[in-house]
C-alpha cells in the first residue's frame, strides 16, 4: 500500500511522536486534537524534539524543514482524515472514547483507509466492532518515545483482513519500525509483560528490597533493558500502567495482576510520573532525581 496522507488523532505525547514519525517518513501528516492547546502542544513538542536534533548534530535544518512542510495542525477531524490513507488513533484510553471516534472515522475517511488504534490494552475486536468496516481496523501500538523505540506492535483480531494486515507491516517498514504480530489477547504482548515486571518492581520498592534506582539498574545492566522497570513506568505514566493492570485482572479474573497499593497510591495522589513532575522519581529539575 502507497501512503501519500496520514492523519493523527489525538496529540498527546504519543499522538505527537506518532505523528513526527510519520512526517519523518515524506508523508502529508495531519495532526489533530479536540482541545486547541493540546494541539498546540503537541506541535510544539514535535518542534522542540527537531531542535534538540539540531543542537545535538544528528539533525539538519534543511532536514527540520522538509519535515515541517510534511507537517499540519487541523482543528477539524473532518479536515483532518480528508484523503488519508492511513489513519491513527492516539486518544486516552477510554473505550466509549475510542469507539465514538471510530465511528466517525468510518463516515469520515476514505473508503481504503487503514484504520488503526494505539491504545496499548483495550480490545481491538471491540473498537473495530463501533465501524461496519472492522476488517480495515487494526492495532498499532507504538512506544514511547515515538521517534526513538523500534517495535511496533500490530495486533490483529478476528475479522482484521490480511490485506489490512500487511498494508500495516509495511507502513511500519517505512517508518523505519521492526514489528511483530500478536493476538488481540488483554494486554496484547508487549504490555502484559511491561506492566508485570514494573509492578513487582514496584512491590520490590515498598518491601524496601532496594533503592529505586538500583532495581532500575539491575535490569539495565543485568538484564540489557534500556531502561529499568520503575524509570519506564514513569515515562509512560504511572496511571497508564495502573489501567492496564486492572484490565488485566478483570480480562483474567485474577487478582495476582491487581496493581499494588504503592502504584495505587501514588496514582490517587497525582504522582503519575514525568508529565506531573513526579512519580517514582521526582522530575521537576528536568532530571530524575530519587525521591
Amino acid at each position: 500500500m502507497e501512503i501519500q496522507a496520514v492523519a493523527v488523532i489525538g496529540a498527546g505525547t504519543m499522538g505527537a511522536g506518532i505523528a513526527q514519525v510519520c512526517a519523518q517518513s515524506g508523508w502529508e501528516t495531519r495532526l489533530y486534537d479536540a482541545f486547541p492547546d493540546g494541539l498546540a502542544k503537541g506541535m510544539a513538542a514535535i518542534d522542540a524534539f527537531w531542535d534538540r536534533g539540531i543542537e545535538r548534530g544528528k539533525t539538519s535544518p534543511e532536514q527540520k524543514s522538509g519535515w515541517s512542510s510534511n507537517l499540519n495542525a487541523a482543528s477539524d477531524m473532518a479536515e483532518a482524515v480528508a484523503g488519508a490513507d492511513l489513519v491513527i488513533e492516539a486518544v486516552p484510553e477510554s473505550m466509549p472514547l475510542k469507539q465514538s471516534i471510530f465511528a466517525e472515522l468510518e463516515q469520515l475517511a476514505p473508503s481504503h483507509a487503514v484504520l488503526a488504534t494505539n491504545t496499548s490494552s483495550l480490545p481491538i475486536s471491540d473498537i473495530a466492532g463501533a465501524t461496519s468496516c472492522p476488517e480495515r481496523v487494526i492495532g498499532m501500538h507504538f512506544f514511547n518515545p515515538v521517534p526513538l523505540m523500534e517495535l511496533l506492535e500490530l495486533v490483529r483480531h478476528d475479522e482484521v483482513s490480511e490485506e489490512t494486515i500487511a498494508a500495516a507491516q509495511s507502513i511500519g517498514s517505512a517508518m523505519g519500525k521492526t514489528t511483530i504480530l500478536v493476538r488481540d489477547v488483554p494486554g496484547f504482548a508487549s504490555s502484559r509483560l511491561g506492566v508485570v515486571l514494573g509492578n513487582e518492581a514496584m512491590r520490590m520498592l515498598a518491601d524496601g528490597v532496594a533503592s529505586a534506582s538500583d532495581i532500575d539498574t539491575a535490569m539495565r545492566l543485568g538484564y540489557r533493558h534500556p531502561m529499568g522497570p520503575l524509570e519506564l513506568g514513569d515515562l509512560v505514566g504511572l496511571d497508564v500502567r495502573r489501567d492496564i493492570l486492572n484490565n488485566l485482572a478483570d480480562s483474567f479474573g485474577d487478582e495476582t495482576y491487581r496493581p499494588h497499593p504503592m502504584l495505587d497510591r501514588l496514582v490517587e495522589a497525582g504522582d503519575l510520573g514525568k508529565k506531573t513532575g513526579k512519580g517514582v522519581y521526582d522530575w521537576t529539575s528536568g532530571e530524575k532525581v530519587e525521591r
